[in-house]
């Protein structure tokens, strides 16, 4: 598969592509690490890779509804036990955190089969509606590099619109899925109340807005 075909198909299609054989998770996942060698210099949309578990990965029996697929998270409350973890603050950076367990939203996700290779830019903490930490810098829009990203799940908006995935990990509280999709022409979902869980730092975040 080339990268003009890779870039036509949403997560559901490329895991039909595997399902019936005609793709192999590796070869999806050559095409994203290329993808992100060539652009993610002028995007900086991940941040913190994580390439060698994911060939790891890709390797192994999957399944779910996305096995296979190459996939993002945001680094912001989505710990990947034994990745270092900076939430977009320089303190956590310095000291290179690294969390010994998984956020219980990455086990759901990697029961979906998904292939995670890295972790996304996000303001510190959260708490900007746009994407440029002091920690790792700005994270620019695939449209129009001169601009913003959004955020906070700007990192992850700009690998799906700039083709390195066809799915990514947010979070939204007060319109961090919501801002950085209208920024970057993507469909961005936030889920009801109750439908994604917090575990097992916390039990919700913002009385269940978040």
């Amino acid at each position: 598969m080339k990268f003009s075909e890779y870039i036509q198909y949403d997560g559901l299609g490329l895991a039909q592509l595997i399902k019936q054989k005609q793709v192999h998770p590796s070869e999806l996942l050559e095409i994203a690490l290329e993808r992100t060698a060539l652009v993610n210099p002028k995007l900086n949309a991940v941040i913190i890779p994580m390439y060698e578990q994911a060939k790891h990965r890709a390797h192994q029996p999957k399944s779910g509804m996305f096995a296979g697929v190459p996939f993002l998270v945001k680094d912001l409350f989505q710990e990947y036990q034994g990745i270092p973890t900076s939430y977009g603050s320089q303190a956590l950076k310095n000291i290179n955190y690294t969390p010994d367990f998984n956020a219980e939203i990455v086990n759901r996700w990697e029961e979906t089969g998904i292939i995670t290779f890295g972790r996304t830019n996000t303001p510190e903490f959260g708490i900007k509606g746009i994407t440029e930490p002091d920690a790792w810098g700005t994270c620019h829009n695939p449209w129009n590099l001169k601009h913003n990203s959004g955020g906070s799940s700007g990192g992850s908006a700009s690998a799906v619109a700039g083709g390195l995935v066809p799915i990514a990990g947010a979070g939204d509280g007060g319109g961090s899925i919501r801002i950085p999709a209208s920024y970057c022409g993507l469909f961005g979902l936030k889920p009801s109340r109750g439908r994604t869980p917090w575990g097992p730092q916390y039990s919700e975040a913002m009385h269940g807005a978040a």
